[in-house]
């Protein structure tokens, strides 16, 4: 750390040190202030003789950095320091657009290969498709090229051009695309379809500035082919904008229900949000499903439509992340999320989990969440509250489903080793047979992906060298074809149409599927008439 700095950081100790003294008024400010004063000289003193002094040469602005982690170390695990790289990519997520070519992509044996071409996207109308390999970017190879130079080569300014060399499955000849840069969106609304004759589904991963409108146009959609019932699919959901998650509850419920309510330390963190009356799907039976991943935003969705007896929840009980937090920009282009508040749902629910025991609270597992609400019989750590119609609900612990449903079992040590073969396998089986289908429906319901293929699949792994256990291979043949099922899906008709194999064998939908006989009689019954929401 050379001496200027040394210089800057006293300084910002002194400005920070009178900042804490007027924070603790005037009859403990003083004593206060000289004993933070006094630590921070002692920090300063620190990094000088660290500077001096230490084996090894340093790096002062790492040395300050790790200072500040310290300090955040002493709040809730979700205050965080963003460095001004991650802050761009957080702003970009949640602005849901950047300019580029919109392919979702994968390094594969260090081939830049496509996952996908984003519907509507550059890439898209010129015909990229999923398993084609960008050999040349500009001329350049990209055998072995790192995740953040694709960003850097494919983004850039809107209307640019770049070239790229593509190697695809069952064509002997490169072929060569010059590709104009435009506006990409980010989804968040990425799968939204008819399950069966009047059910639809939705699937949604984020809160971004578009999710809203993303959601009510898949409502319209489906409302158009005929959707009477519907579940809304919010697992692994880590949140987003708060403005988001109170349009999407608006969307639901009748005018002038509570939303939720947040509580700080300072006033201007204090509010209420209410619904509009402006929601088009108030009536047809809804069924929320939700996992230890479904976080913040989307646990203020289920708690307020929970609590207002507008939808049945179902699945595992959520992460618990119910704390409002601001983006502070900072002078160098990162920012600080600081903690400001609670958030609580219309019951009065808090919704945040203890996180005192802070390594524990980042590590644990859905089951431990489970086992802990289970042993919790006498309500102290989960207090009691009660929905609009009386039903018992509990807080202080995410958001606890009224139909607890089994975890997904996790794909088996073959299924996971042979995830990226069938990707591979299916695009090189598409390219070379190019087989055709009446329709996408009819591939969905009647392909069964035959034998004979699933020979040419064995085949395609010991080419490939890829070490597997023939007899594991046929005690899992449902699940092999189910996964070239899958990835044939999305080569012949996008991202959406893997998802929707993906759907059709999910055993937490399946069963969500069966419980529309519940969601149907809480859509019938009224609210109790005594019953109000918690105020702040």
């Amino acid at each position: 750390m050379n001496p200027k700095r040394i210089v800057l950081v006293v300084t910002g100790c002194i400005a920070l040190a009178a900042i804490l003294a007027g924070a603790g008024g005037l009859s403990t400010g003083m004593a206060a202030g000289r004993t933070v004063y006094t630590q921070l000289q002692v920090l300063t003193e620190i990094l000088s003789l660290v500077n001096d002094n230490y084996v090894e040469s340093t790096n002062g602005e790492d040395l300050v950095d790790g200072a500040i982690k310290g300090v955040l170390q002493q709040l809730d695990p979700h205050s965080n320091y963003i460095d001004p790289e991650r802050y761009e990519k957080m702003q970009e997520r949640n602005r849901g657009t950047y300019y580029g070519i919109g392919v979702s992509f994968a390094i594969v044996d260090g081939d830049l290969t496509v996952i996908s071409a984003i519907a509507g996207s550059p890439s898209d109308k010129l015909g990229i498709r999923a398993g084609d390999v960008i050999t040349k970017i500009e001329g350049e190879s990209a055998k072995g090229i790192k995740e953040e130079d694709v960003f850097d080569k494919l983004r850039g300014e809107k209307g640019t051009v770049v070239h790229i060399t593509v190697r695809r499955p069952g064509e002997t000849q490169p072929l060569e695309f010059d590709i104009v840069r435009e506006e990409i969106p980010i989804y968040s609304v990425p799968a939204s379809f008819m399950l069966k004759p009047g059910i639809g589904y939705i699937y949604v991963n984020r809160f971004s500035a578009t999710t809203s409108k993303e959601l009510e146009d898949a409502l319209q959609e489906l409302a158009s082919q005929g959707m009477e019932k519907l579940i809304l699919d919010l697992r692994g959901n880590a949140g987003g904008y708060l403005n988001q998650a109170i349009e999407m509850s608006d969307k639901f419920l009748p005018a002038g229900k509570k939303l939720v309510y947040t509580l700080g330390r300072i006033p201007d963190s204090n509010e209420e949000y209410f619904s509009t009356g402006t929601g088009k799907h108030t009536k047809y039976p809804l069924i929320v499903l939700i996992n230890h991943g479904t976080a913040s935003a989307s646990e203020i969705v289920s708690g307020a439509l929970q609590d207002w007896d507008r939808g049945l929840v179902v699945g595992e009980t959520s992460w618990g992340k119910g704390l409002v937090q601001r983006q502070y920009p900072l002078k160098n282009g990162g920012a600080l999320l600081l903690t400001v508040a609670r958030y609580y749902t219309p019951s009065g629910r808090l919704i945040q989990r203890d996180y005192s025991d802070r390594e524990r609270y980042l590590e644990e597992s859905a089951e431990d969440v489970e086992q802990e609400a289970a042993q919790d019989t006498t309500h102290e750590k989960m207090p009691v509250f009660k929905t609009a119609a009386g039903r018992t609900v509990l807080g202080g612990g995410g958001i606890a489903p009224d139909v607890k449903l089994p975890q997904r079992p996790l794909p088996s040590k073959l299924q996971q080793k042979l995830a990226n073969s069938y990707f591979d396998f299916a695009n090189l089986y598409v390219g070379e047979t190019k087989p055709t289908f009446a329709s996408q429906e009819t591939f969905r319901s009647d392909y069964v992906v035959p034998d004979a293929v699933i020979q040419r699949f064995e085949a395609f792994l010991k080419d490939r060298k890829i070490d597997y256990s023939p007899d594991s291979l046929k005690a899992e043949k449902d699940e092999v074809r189910i996964g070239i099922k899958q990835e044939m899906a999305r080569n012949l008709y996008g991202d959406e149409a893997r998802w929707v194999a993906a759907i059709d064998r999910d055993p937490q939908v399946a069963a969500a599927l069966a419980l529309f006989p519940q969601a149907e009689d809480m859509a019938r019954k009224e609210s109790a008439g005594d019953w109000q929401p918690r105020t702040r």
